[in-house]
């Protein structure tokens, strides 16, 4: 059998098993892949595949690799390999059956407590996770109605699930006894996730995905928990295909886009029609600030699944960041009409208003996207960036603050609470968040030029990291046009004359090459002219002199009269040589 095929069956088993669990994230994942692979279109008919086949001309677009990769349907030596999956212990166990329908249709109805009732005295594997799951469920519902209870709409952020210690304390027997299964391991690992003890969680969700690999959320989960490169080596996992979707994942957010990309393409082999793996790809090159190719990504995304809502809102940071007001306004109509009330649609909303300069009407649709779901971080992130627009520096430097307590890797909240303390006027502060922010993204130039915009203040005044932190960002070719410009102004400030004007004639070529047109060209004209002319090379000082006619006011006046001292010295220069050395500067 060939691998797509083995690839199919095992998810096909898998959703079905998956969705008997009420695990839907998970399941609804194994589908996507599913559908995902090319079918045969020597087998299946035309009509089965044209959902598929309208994806496939973006995948090979932005392509690094040279070939196509397949998964090795042969497991390397000595490492354990997971086949099929197969009709788990006590999965129709007749006994159940009844009560385990009836609980399953209370869960999805989302009366999780009256699902575990039905379930107290059933003993099967099944049962006894599907009850310990209802309870954990009902657990975080009430947690969440806690928060909105205690402290308004935004919520309290110390409430805890009460139902975690007697979930917890039956898991952990059941592992001990060793008559636990893969689902109940999954939970129990997000248990001990949410208790703070992240060691055990990782090692009992690692047993849980090599037991059984196909569930999603469980990999999730994992990749939470490894916050570093050696604890990601360190794990201790069987070998199975799936293995690839979770390094992949884990690379991006531990912000190695290249590997990531590596992986995604490897994947594309079997999953050549997969759209997560196509938003995943998007996902990597917004990272690397790519914004042009993740464009045409979501574009052709929203070709193929128009009513996609999962990841929409970074395509809207893109549109918002490319000032693509039309494009940003029709996504918004789109997923008002698809679900308006989902977290990433009130996200993209926001941005939207957000664009158009109304920022109280953001705020309240990224407060809304946080009633939907608090630990939803891009809302935490964009809200502080509109306090910071509405010069509201306390709620900003909360917003950016409840961001980072939901992840610290989350570089743009670092620079947002830098910013935020900038505005304040205490530069030693945001110079701390901003070494934070450039940690996590070392090839942002922006950044580099904040931290270098800290250390020229006249509380710091450590002008050579200044230097080091523009040179930074002219090597990373900052977009603003910025880095070339202060570095000139910082070695003429230093008295460093040939640096200067090493800076500025770069800077000019890059306007000119840009075709832009910005005032401090005429600060760096200005300073090149005297600069050649105090080093008697008139001809170079005459051409950046010459270029100066071209400015408007004050600024032509004064390259007449350059223009006319540089012509006297060439002059003098060319009919007495000799003393040409008593020419002093004009």
């Amino acid at each position: 059998m060939g691998t797509k095929e083995n690839c199919r069956n095992e998810l096909r088993a898998a959703f079905r098993q998956l969705s008997d669990r009420c695990l839907y994230s998970a399941s609804k994942w194994a589908a996507e892949q599913l559908t995902g692979i090319e079918q045969d279109t020597t087998e299946y008919p035309a009509s089965l595949t044209r959902f598929q086949l309208g994806s496939s001309s973006i995948l090979h677009r932005f392509r690094t690799g040279t070939g196509e990769a397949t998964f090795s349907s042969t497991p390397s030596a000595g490492v354990s390999y997971v086949a099929t999956p197969p009709v788990l212990d006590d999965e129709y166990e007749a006994g159940d059956s009844d009560f385990y329908l009836l609980a399953k249709s209370y869960f999805d109805c989302r009366e999780y407590r009256r699902a575990a009732h039905v379930l107290r005295n059933q003993t099967s594997k099944k049962a006894i996770f599907l009850r310990c799951y209802a309870l954990f469920v009902a657990g975080e519902k009430r947690k969440d109605e806690e928060i909105i209870e205690l402290e308004g709409p935004l919520g309290k952020s110390d409430v805890v699930n009460q139902e975690l210690v007697s979930v917890e304390r039956e898991l952990s027997t059941l592992r001990k006894n060793g008559t636990i299964d893969s689902f109940g391991l999954y939970l129990y690992g997000l248990v001990l996730k949410q208790k703070g003890n992240d060691n055990l969680a990782r090692t009992v969700l690692v047993e849980s995905v090599s037991s059984y690999p196909w569930n999603w959320s469980a990999w999730t989960e994992l990749q939470s928990l490894c916050t570093t490169i050696e604890t990601l080596n360190n794990l201790n996992l069987s070998y199975h295909w799936m293995n690839e979707f979770f390094l992949a994942s884990a690379f991006q957010e531990l912000r190695m886009h290249n590997e990531s990309l590596a992986k995604y393409e490897h994947l594309q082999g079997t999953f050549s029609l997969s759209n997560y793996i196509q938003a995943q790809i998007a996902k990597a090159k917004y990272s690397m600030r790519e914004f042009e190719q993740v464009q045409v990504i979501f574009e052709e995304l929203l070709i193929n699944d128009p009513y996609r809502i999962d990841e929409m809102d970074m395509y809207s940071n893109v549109l918002y960041a490319k000032e693509c007001s039309a494009a940003l306004s029709h996504l918004a109509h789109r997923v008002i009409l698809t679900d308006k009330y989902r977290p990433e649609s009130c996200c993209i909303i926001g941005n939207y208003y957000s664009l158009k300069g109304q920022h109280e009407k953001s705020v309240m649709y990224f407060r809304r996207a946080l009633k939907l779901n608090k630990n939803y971080l891009s809302a935490w992130t964009l809200m502080g960036h509109e306090y910071i627009e509405m010069k509201n520096i306390p709620a900003a430097v909360d917003a950016y603050r409840r961001a980072v307590d939901i992840n610290t890797c989350d570089y743009r909240a670092w620079y947002g609470l830098g910013q935020a303390y900038e505005m304040l006027g205490m530069p030693l502060y945001a110079l701390h968040y901003f070494k934070k922010s450039v940690f996590l993204q070392p090839n942002d130039s922006r950044l580099w030029i904040a931290m270098a915009e800290c250390y020229k203040t006249e509380q710091v005044n450590m002008l050579e990291e200044a230097i080091k932190c523009y040179g930074r960002a002219a090597n990373l070719n900052d977009r603003e046009a910025i880095a070339l410009d202060q570095l000139a102004k910082l070695h003429s400030q230093l008295g460093r004359s040939d640096e200067a004007a090493f800076y500025y004639k770069k800077h000019l070529e890059r306007m000119e090459s840009e075709e832009r047109e910005e005032s401090n060209i005429v600060e760096a004209l200005l300073f090149l002219v005297k600069y050649y002319k105090a080093q008697r090379r008139f001809e170079e000082a005459e051409i950046y002199c010459t270029r100066l006619l071209d400015c408007q006011g004050p600024e032509k006046e004064a390259a007449k009269s350059l223009l006319r001292g540089l012509r006297h010295a060439m002059d003098v220069q060319r009919f007495h040589p000799k003393i040409c050395t008593s020419v002093t500067k004009y």
